[in-house]
């Protein structure tokens, strides 16, 4: 599949809510146009299409922006570099872009190297990056493989999220929130310890228009699947 195919499928896929949705959006990407396709269709799609490094390096140059999210869709982690990664997050320019970098199972979580990454980003002045690091520290809480890193490793991020949630902008608190929630999911130690910190923190209302809920993750750690699967 080709660039010019994928932009094809968005036009015939083209979804008039989701424009609407997209000119309404407080995190609008500027200077990117949007066919108001949702994610989990793009997800789907990207499927079809398969790992292709050089069509995702493509896509990332468009001014589509949901060919940039189905550029981090189908990127190879293998072949994503350091410096690739350190590029695009100065791209990001609102909308889901970031969640799909970082998050939400992203490609750039399977890199060999993003123990490495979350550590310098989780850490930085930047708080796009800090975001995403906190992303991506959540993603690694899922891996239960010997290669993980061990629980110490965990605490240790558990008490940084402690001593520098105050003041974060919001978007940067939920992925910090997101991160506990991850971390909390592993073990006994790691739940009471994020637990913790959840109850300080306490629910983050982070929609303006009074939509959603606010997030609260000590709802999410104390729950009966959690409890059960650490035996609490």
């Amino acid at each position: 599949m080709n660039q010019s195919e994928i932009v094809e499928y968005l036009e015939t896929n083209q979804d008039a809510r989701g424009i609407a949705h997209w000119e309404r959006h407080a995190e609008k990407p500027g200077g990117l146009k949007g066919y108001g396709v949702g994610l989990t269709k793009l997800r789907k799609f990207a499927k079809t299409i398969g790992k292709d490094p050089e069509l995702a390096r493509q896509l990332w140059q468009s001014d589509i922006y949901e060919s940039k999210i189905i550029a981090l869709l189908i990127d190879d982690p293998k072949a994503i570099t350091i410096e690739q990664a350190e590029a695009q997050v100065e791209q990001l320019q609102g909308g889901y872009l970031a969640h799909v970098f970082s998050s939400c199972d992203a490609t750039l979580a399977k890199a060999p190297f993003v123990v490495e990454l979350a550590e310098r980003w989780v850490k930085s002045d930047d708080p796009m990056r800090r975001r995403c690091g906190h992303g991506l520290l959540y993603e690694i809480s899922k891996n239960y493989k010997k290669s993980a890193p061990d629980e110490e490793w965990f605490l240790a991020h558990i008490e940084h999220i402690e001593k520098t949630y105050p003041k974060q902008p919001t978007n940067v608190l939920m992925a910090m929130a997101s991160a506990l929630m991850g971390i909390g999911k592993r073990s006994k130690k790691l739940n009471a310890a994020a637990l913790r910190v959840a109850r300080k923190i306490g629910p983050i209302d982070f929609d303006p228009d009074g939509q959603c809920d606010p997030m609260d993750v000590t709802k999410h750690l104390t729950s009966d699947y959690v409890k059960k699967k650490l035996g609490l």
